[in-house]
């Protein structure tokens, strides 16, 4: 059996100069035109930071302690226990009203969303319009505390509407999200049991977009990305990284697929007419090529590193295309501002769903200022099941770059 317990980034990639701190960059590389994708973001999470840039006060510290990670739950008539459809859990007021309207009526849930949003924005304008007292030593100081916990108390809400907004799009697309993992107490079992939905997923993407996805699960997954029945033990905090920047990569694509699109319709695509575009896809490389000379990659989504996985280059099959094309033609400001997670909201439950999906891993730095994997839990899994994860994340972070602007539109938030 193949052991896939690390991964690595591919050498080519670096953070681009200017790169905005929140920014999850595409930058352009030499004269190859070699595409990079690079999550550097502010909000520091080790899900989404390579081994080499996590930091602290004090070396030898552990990182995460144990945190258990738990569903949304739905009641159910049967004996059977009742299944998570999400697998974290809503903590705030406003979360668990959320949650019960998802699992019983989950069509009524823009409706409450949108009251819920015009409460928010009720509460804040009478924060601000609210009189600061005189400064009198520890009432302004108490004053100040009140009003920082209430923007909390707001932040968080307004995070769970987010992540319930996204649950519920998978709840319509029909498609089950995959529940916590753990490690069956079977060492010999796969912990991959979920049904697939990889169909499902698919279709909820355009044409051109599902061609750089499938470009970004051949970068990943290489000459394994037909081979669906192996399993192989592979590092669980690593599949986790993965996970959570694939969600970003989605976030990503749909707002490059979401311009694209409506260039498209107006037909002021870069290419001009139809003549051009259909000689740039002629002018592509054949699928049965290997598309080696230039790519989409991911420094947090580097290759396997058994035998058999694919080395650094995009895998067999993958190829151009037109929207690969589209995002090539960004001058520099302009890619940077399409590959920025808008808020530190959307953020976050990147973070907190990641971390309810796998758990939160204990990772101790050592006083050389390496990391110790001793604690590392390896899982195994298919290749068919790693597919699904991040065909899943793709559409996580395609969900919420939507709802994020759907929020957006009746409470106003992303700081642009």
């Amino acid at each position: 059996m193949e052991a896939a317990s690390g991964l690595r980034s591919p050498r080519c990639l670096r953070k681009a100069p200017g790169f905005s701190s929140r920014s999850c960059l595409l930058a352009i590389h030499g004269t190859n035109s070699s595409l990079s994708f690079d999550p550097k973001p502010r909000y520091s999470t080790l899900w989404l930071k390579s081994d080499s840039s996590i930091s602290l006060s004090k070396q030898g510290r552990r990182l995460f302690g144990a945190r258990r990670s738990i569903g949304v739950r739905a009641s159910s008539s049967s004996s059977e226990s009742s299944l998570p459809i999400a697998p974290l859990q809503l903590e705030s007021p406003i979360g668990q009203f959320l949650s019960q309207i998802l699992v019983s009526h989950p069509h009524l849930l823009p409706a409450a969303v949108d009251q819920q949003l015009e409460q928010l924005q009720t509460d804040r304008e009478a924060e601000k319009n609210k009189e600061e007292p005189a400064p009198s030593g520890t009432d302004i100081v108490l004053y100040r505390r009140i009003a920082e916990v209430k923007a909390n108390e707001r932040r968080t809400a307004l995070e769970e509407i987010l992540y319930a907004l996204v649950i519920q799009k998978f709840v319509e697309a029909d498609v089950s999200l995959v529940p916590a993992i753990s490690q069956s107490t079977d060492p010999s079992s796969r912990v991959d049991h979920w049904p697939p939905q990889d169909e499902k997923l698919e279709r909820l993407h355009s044409p051109e977009a599902y061609e750089m996805i499938k470009n970004h699960l051949a970068l990943i997954l290489g000459q394994r990305l037909s081979d669906s029945n192996s399993v192989a033990p592979i590092s669980k905090l690593r599949i986790g990284q993965v996970y959570a920047a694939s969600v970003m990569y989605g976030y990503f694509l749909k707002r490059v697929d979401q311009r694209f699109q409506l260039e498209k319709s107006m037909k002021t695509l870069p290419w001009g007419s139809d003549k051009e575009e259909i000689a740039i896809k002629q002018a592509m490389p054949d699928e049965s090529r290997p598309f080696t000379e230039s790519r989409i990659s991911n420094p947090e989504l580097p290759s396997w590193s058994s035998p058999g996985f694919n080395k650094g280059a995009v895998g067999n099959g993958a190829k151009s295309s037109l929207l690969r094309s589209y995002v090539m033609s960004f001058d520099s400001d302009t890619l940077q501002r399409y590959v920025t997670i808008r808020s530190k909201e959307a953020f976050t439950i990147i973070e907190k769903h990641t971390e309810a999906l796998f758990g939160r891993p204990e990772i101790v730095i050592t006083p050389q200022g390496t990391i110790d994997s001793s604690k590392d839990e390896l899982i195994k899994i298919s290749f068919g099941g790693l597919r699904r994860l991040i065909l899943e994340a793709i559409t996580f972070g395609s969900f919420l770059w939507d709802v994020e602007g759907y929020v957006d539109s009746r409470y106003h938030f992303v700081t642009n």
